[in-house]
């Protein structure tokens, strides 16, 4: 038996005005999603427990099978893991974005234009993020280029730090001003936040950018904060091997967090325009090489929602079906059994540009028993009729196993 999830991060939405009530996901050109519904398991999993909000590092958690409550730190923690930033158990890890701030005087009085300088290049990011620790970095604190506006701060030896901190996805056409870090020890990063914002604004890049009429990175964000994981492996959890094709650091940090092997895909950014064939391609390689389950994490709908571009949030999900889907497919009779698990993390509405916690839609097939479901629709709504798990983290045992204990 080979296990393969395919997480569309963010795929879900509500119904849209502009396409007749209906969401993204029922309105996209899926042949190939469709064929599946019609012989698989449908249902909804609540991913997101009550007492956390709705992120992608609880979300992507819960779907590996570990519950929240017991195995999160953070979201931050996860990415240095990816990176090979070793963290101290009294370290602190913070997410540190590339932003665009709109031009106001005042710091304070800014607005929250786009958090990820449109979708600057790593390279790029790379650039800025180097100088920022020449000017803002010191024996307690070092700024960390990742990938694209995804970087990193670790805070050495932090201690106990009280800070009340906002993801900027969070607030995009918003007033910044109640949205600054809060908390006893948030002045310190606001400090850092407002010295950023001299630097990159008059460096030579983002005047490069502007003239080609890219949204400069002009300042940094601070949010995600964490502590060190800890987590079992997956293998001992399920007896399997496994890897994570993942582009972002938090999924990939996640996987190796807990044991799977990190495969790196050519041309796989973590925005909107991705290599999705490639992906698919690397799942399936695993597979047939050795590897008993592989995580394919696919960020290009959650970019698009976070964006509200509705084109662009179509258009991923119809990639979804015919370049990574499709070639499952295509590619089936290479294994004796393959069973499939397909689902978002969470909601990233457009109305929103943000994540909601609503019970997330899934479609669970096995190559050797497909069901007869031929009313079988996979969509947001239809799949509220199926199998509902709850806590979300059961759905991993049900998909190795068929039973939730």
């Amino acid at each position: 038996m080979k296990y393969l999830v395919i997480l569309a991060d963010g795929m879900a939405d509500y119904p849209i005005p502009e396409l007749n009530h209906q969401t993204p996901m029922q309105y996209a050109h899926t042949p190939n999603i469709d064929y599946l519904a019609k012989r698989s398991v449908l249902g909804q999993a609540a991913t997101i427990p009550d007492n956390f909000p709705p992120g992608s590092d609880v979300a992507n958690l819960s779907v590996l099978g570990y519950d929240p409550n017991l195995y999160y730190t953070g979201r931050s923690p996860l990415e240095a893991v990816s990176m090979g930033i070793s963290m101290a158990s009294e370290d602190l890890a913070l997410r540190c974005n590339l932003v665009t701030l709109s031009g106001e005087p005042d710091y304070e009085q800014k607005v929250m234009v786009d958090y990820s300088s449109g979708e600057i290049s790593s390279q790029e990011a790379q650039t800025l993020v180097q100088d920022l620790q020449t000017q803002l970095g010191s024996e307690d604190r070092s700024l960390y280029p990742g990938v694209s506006y995804r970087n990193l701060m670790i805070w050495k030896a932090a201690g106990d730090k009280k800070l009340q901190l906002t993801p900027p996805h969070d607030i995009t056409d918003q007033s910044i001003r109640n949205y600054l870090p809060q908390g006893t020890d948030g002045h310190f990063l606001l400090e850092l936040m407002k010295a950023s914002h001299l630097l990159p604004a008059q460096h030579p890049l983002n005047a490069d950018r502007m003239n080609s009429g890219l949204r400069p990175a002009n300042s940094i964000w601070f949010w995600g904060e964490g502590r060190k994981p800890n987590m079992n492996s997956f293998a001992e959890r399920y007896q399997l091997k496994g890897s994570v094709v993942a582009a972002v650091d938090l999924v990939k940090g996640l996987g190796i967090s807990a044991g799977l092997r990190a495969v790196k895909v050519e041309g796989a950014t973590g925005g909107i325009e991705t290599n999705f064939a490639g992906k698919g391609h690397a799942a399936i390689e695993e597979l047939r090489q050795e590897q008993d389950f592989v995580y394919v994490h696919i960020e290009s709908p959650d970019e698009a929602g976070h964006q509200g571009n509705l084109e662009k949030k179509i258009w991923s999900i119809e990639q979804i079906d015919k370049l990574v889907i499709g070639q499952i497919l295509n590619r089936l009779d290479e294994f004796d059994r393959l069973r499939l698990l397909l689902l978002p993390d969470h909601f990233t509405p457009l109305s929103i540009k943000t994540h909601s916690r609503e019970p997330v839609p899934f479609l669970l097939f096995d190559s050797a028993d497909p069901l007869d479901n031929q009313n079988g629709l996979y969509d947001e709504n239809n799949t509220k009729n199926g199998l509902f798990i709850s806590p979300g983290y059961n759905i991993m045992e049900y998909f190795i196993t068929g039973q939730i204990s």
